[in-house]
């Protein structure tokens, strides 16, 4: 396989990020607050309710079993392309162009439903301070600051994740060690809970918690995505990935099971269930065990780890498009690099654009921002990250078939086998429930949404298909190491 050198044009900014940034990048999709204060309570009323701290050390465990053999892989395989590279080096080119596109579906699908999901609660917290803007106003503030952040050098937007991720981390933190001081709630068991009760794990639906969970790791998976901008890549892109998974895993074992233990395992569904909103949880606790300025500072941290989500979603778009472009599958165009900034500045407007234009769209009809543009789209994004992931399980396996290269079956066949197997359902079960899932069930949205993942493989499967035809040379060349 033929290696590119480290400069030239047309390159991505080498040598850029760090361990700590490019962990925090793909930390700052997980969003850790908005998974705490949006996801979880419902997770915990719709799902398994105290169960749910051992449905993530679960899926925490699912997450590094997926990692061993992306990990192996990753020291061979240095490509901005991340799933994209993976595919074409395991499975071949065609696969590798239905996975790129899979990725510019899913990842844009996740940042139009932040889009919306950021305005609908911006539009309430800066309410509430008598700042009071339509909700499409916020999100399109969101939009042309994300636009600003993904045109420039990549090193900005780290610096600005970092400060907003570390936020997140620290104001939920605070309302944690709070509950752990006062010891829980005293009269409904304090901190007694225990998170492998099996009664706890398996009432309600499990399935339902996994699939909420699951919300809170999309994102971990990008760390390859900075292969080629990662300083020492072959140590780098490994420890993020591994530390990604950790510090998400961890701090949602830890953070769900104190959320319990602030009113009871007894009581939880009927306080969350009692509340107008679910997603008040959070800020009950907040306001009962530390009260004073935190909560309404939690409130706006919600909005910047939306933000932070949206700017990361941004970034793997644009990197996507770039490879895409780079490699003939898409214009071009696309595979130019910014002269000053080294950016992959054409797929981070041409994602700005398609950004304002679907806004438009459901602001001009009047659409909810969090239960339309939030909830029917982003859904879709999981499902394609969870297709991509499946495919990716398997070409670690391809890839190291014929030659293990000193790796171990652990990281070459069994984990990878186990991991995808477990995507593979998840994927199934939410294509054949997409209707359910989102409140589209007897529209043709319901199967509408879901065919988009689909419908994005096989448009790239084609467009591989012509690249082979019009460039064979260039065909045999996709994935090919870059850093």
């Amino acid at each position: 396989m033929t290696e590119i050198s480290q400069g030239g044009a047309n390159q991505l900014r080498r040598n850029s990020l760090g361990l700590l940034a490019v962990t925090f990048m793909v930390i700052s999709a997980a969003a850790p607050l908005t998974g705490v204060a949006g996801a979880v309570p419902i997770a915990f009323l719709l799902g398994n309710g105290p169960g749910v701290p051992a449905t993530f050390l679960f899926m925490t465990l699912v997450m590094l079993a997926f990692a061993v053999g992306y990990v192996a892989m990753s020291r061979y395989v240095k490509n901005a392309g991340a799933f994209y590279a993976y595919a074409a080096r395991g499975l071949g080119g065609r696969w590798a162009g239905a996975t790129a596109f899979t990725a510019l579906a899913a990842y844009n699908a996740m940042q139009f439903g932040l889009i919306g999901l950021l305005g609908g609660i911006a539009a309430g917290v800066f309410g509430s301070f008598g700042i009071n803007l339509p909700w499409w106003g916020w999100s399109l503030i969101a939009i042309l600051l994300v636009g600003i952040l993904g045109y420039r050098q990549v090193d900005l937007s780290a610096k600005v994740l970092i400060v907003l991720v570390a936020l997140e981390y620290l104001i939920v933190l605070i309302v944690d060690f709070a509950i752990l001081g006062a010891g829980g709630a005293a009269d409904a068991g304090g901190l007694s809970v225990n998170i492998f009760d099996t009664t706890a794990i398996f009432s309600g639906s499990l399935t339902a918690a996994i699939l909420f969970c699951l919300g809170s790791f999309i994102g971990f998976e990008a760390t390859t995505i900075y292969a080629e901008e990662a300083r020492d890549p072959e140590k780098t892109i490994p420890r993020a990935t591994y530390l990604s998974v950790l510090m998400i895993g961890l701090f949602f074992v830890f953070t769900t099971w104190l959320m319990i233990a602030g009113v009871g395992a007894e009581n939880l569904i009927p306080t969350i269930g009692g509340l107008a909103d679910p997603t008040e949880y959070f800020f009950m606790l907040a306001d009962i065990y530390v009260g004073g300025p935190v909560p309404p500072i939690a409130g706006i941290l919600l909005v910047s780890s939306l933000f932070a989500a949206l700017s990361a979603f941004h970034n793997y778009i644009a990197r996507y498009s770039y490879v895409a472009g780079r490699e003939g599958l898409l214009p071009a165009a696309f595979g130019r690099t910014h002269d000053a900034h080294s950016s992959p500045h054409v797929g981070s407007v041409v994602q700005t654009i398609g950004a304002l234009v679907i806004l438009t769209v459901f602001a001009g009809l009047g659409l909810d921002p969090v239960l339309n543009m939030f909830t029917w789209i982003s859904q879709v994004g999981t499902l394609g990250v969870l297709g991509m992931m499946t495919v990716t399980s398997i070409a670690v396996i391809a890839f190291f078939r014929s030659n293990a290269k000193g790796e171990g079956p652990l990281a070459t066949l069994i984990l990878p086998a186990v991991s995808g197997l477990i995507m593979a359902a998840l994927f199934v079960y939410i294509f054949l429930n997409f209707g359910d899932l989102t409140g589209t069930t007897g529209g043709a949205l319901g199967w509408i949404l879901p065919a988009i993942i689909p419908a994005a493989a096989f448009i790239g499967w084609l467009a591989a298909l012509r690249l082979e035809k019009a460039d064979p040379a260039g065909f045999a060349r996709m994935g090919e190491n870059r850093a």
